[in-house]
């Protein structure tokens, strides 16, 4: 699966997640901004950085859940928060034209949905140009 892909799949879990505010929003201007917000740039989204920030954050075992293959912790409004940083919450949400707090509701879902998706076995698969992504998942939970 490509980053492209992922991030389409990203956008159709904000947008469920999201709620009413979100249903108007096209599927192509959510992955665009979520390409913005995640590590990296463009199409070269960097994964393995998310995963080494949730890892540093004291989240870890949350990350595991989404690598994993079983079911998916959910992950709180202020991890995200800690995760992302509110100045980058509320560049996503104006690309968006949404309140914060529906972007926090909507990445509560596109986070995990992204990292499971590109995730199999406990690690991340190379996608998108990006490279050394097992490799990074298995010195974090190896």
């Amino acid at each position: 699966m490509d980053i492209g892909q992922l991030l389409e799949l990203g956008a159709k879990a904000f947008k469920s997640s999201a709620g009413g505010s979100a249903e108007g929003l096209p599927l192509g201007q959510i992955a665009k901004a979520l390409s913005g917000l995640l590590p990296g740039s463009g199409n070269n989204v960097d994964l393995s950085a998310l995963i080494g920030n949730l890892q540093g954050g004291g989240l870890a075992a949350l990350a595991q859940s989404w690598l994993g293959d079983g079911g998916n912790a959910g992950i709180g409004v202020d991890d995200l928060l800690g995760l992302f940083g509110k100045g980058s919450i509320d560049q996503f949400a104006g690309q968006l034209g949404i309140d914060p707090g529906t972007a926090l509701k909507g990445l509560q879902g596109a986070v995990p949905e992204i990292v499971d998706k590109a995730s199999s076995g406990g690690s991340l698969d190379a996608i998108g140009g990006v490279q050394g992504l097992m490799g990074m998942a298995g010195k974090l939970f190896g």
